[in-house]
């Protein structure tokens, strides 16, 4: 594997592009280099330049102080630095893989304390640092926010979109290289988005077929095992050859995920039904008050008084049952539930009665 030449390699990758077939997705799309990822980044920082919009908070005046004082500037003990045109954020970047010193990465800027807008202010000079608490960039600049904020003195106020998030495009640089697995070893490591055995043996199949019998072997439902050469340069032609393969993936299980929240109820087409039989109705009561004022006759020394007076009424819906036939399809299901007119809570209800009877074949998954 290691003599793989790169000529030969750049026309696999020709080959394996024109002869993909239709329905099958490239491994890139699918899967992911093992040890290639990206690196969160977080920081702490303030924004200057704010139009009266800024913290009024004790901390975001701490760390002004702080701040002076790094630059020289003493202030008298006991002063609290009350600007309104400072607010203290928290800086968030994506450190992407094989980002190198002196490059360039966005950031997201999101305020602590209660400004109340961050549109017009600038970043100062925040160390982002990773989760091992090294530094590995620099962010400043202005910042982009797209909310507005505005009130007037009555009291109304109106407010489009965040004002109090912000982000500065190409605001950080980077400082420090976090090196990866990739130059390392003789193999490569293909990790699937969706851990599924079925997937991973086609992957290693279709790898195989291309590349040479045991080239590639699956290690368990997520990866898939290459061998690729040991020379860093042939090894990003032989990573460009592999993600560039086409594979067909296998179709997800059967599954019905329900959005308590909303009401949301998706079901995918493997979904079957056994033998059922289902009859869903609703029985509504409606109670309304009608107060009566009984009034007294004259000269009879009684007194006016208001009788309570309630209206019951119930109704109940009469929908007529439905058969489920033997594996039944995703069409089938939702035109029953249709014509029975189901809103889509009573949906939730009639999939929860099927799964406990043993009547509904999938994999049942409320969110």
């Amino acid at each position: 594997m290691n003599t793989i030449h790169k000529n030969v390699i750049l026309l696999l990758l020709l080959g394996v592009a024109v002869s993909g077939p239709v329905c099958a997705e490239r491994i890139k799309d699918i899967a992911s280099i093992e040890g290639v990822r990206s690196n969160q980044l977080v920081g702490y920082g303030l924004v200057v330049g704010l139009d009266k919009s800024g913290d009024k908070t004790t901390f975001t005046g701490q760390s002004l102080r702080s701040m002076l004082t790094r630059l020289g500037i003493t202030l008298p003990p006991g002063l609290d630095p009350k600007s309104k045109n400072i607010a203290a954020v928290s800086v968030q970047a994506e450190l992407p893989p094989f980002a190198k010193s002196g490059q360039a990465i966005d950031v997201t800027v999101s305020s602590l304390g209660d400004a109340k807008s961050l549109r017009g202010g600038s970043l100062l000079m925040s160390p982002l640092k990773g989760a091992d608490g090294q530094v590995y960039a620099i962010a400043q600049g202005s910042l982009v926010v797209s909310g507005l904020s505005a009130s007037g003195q009555d009291g109304s106020s109106v407010t489009v979109n965040n004002p109090n998030v912000g982000r500065i495009p190409n605001g950080a640089i980077v400082e420090r290289t976090v090196s990866t697995s990739f130059s390392e070893g003789d193999a490569l490591v293909f990790n699937l988005h969706s851990p599924d055995f079925t997937t991973a043996n086609r992957m290693a199949e279709s790898i195989n077929r291309v590349l040479g019998t045991n080239t590639a072997k699956a290690i368990d439902a997520t990866s898939v095992r290459v061998n690729a050469p040991v020379d860093p340069n042939q090894k990003v032609t032989f990573a460009s050859v592999v993600e560039n393969m086409m594979v067909t993936p296998d179709d997800a299980p059967a599954r019905v995920i329900v959005n308590s929240r909303t009401g949301t109820v998706v079901v995918n087409g493997k979904v079957r039904v056994q033998p059922a039989a289902v009859s869903h109705g609703s029985l509504t009561v409606t109670i309304t008050e009608n107060p009566q004022v009984s009034q007294p006759n004259a000269l009879s020394n009684g007194q006016t008084v208001v009788t309570p007076k309630s209206n019951i009424k119930v109704e109940e819906e009469k929908n007529h049952m439905f058969v489920f036939n033997p594996g039944v399809s995703l069409d089938e299901i939702v035109q029953a539930v249709n014509n029975v007119g189901a809103a889509p809570s009573d949906l939730v209800a009639i999939l929860e009665a099927l799964k406990s009877a043993g009547s509904l074949h999938a994999e049942l998954i409320v969110i």
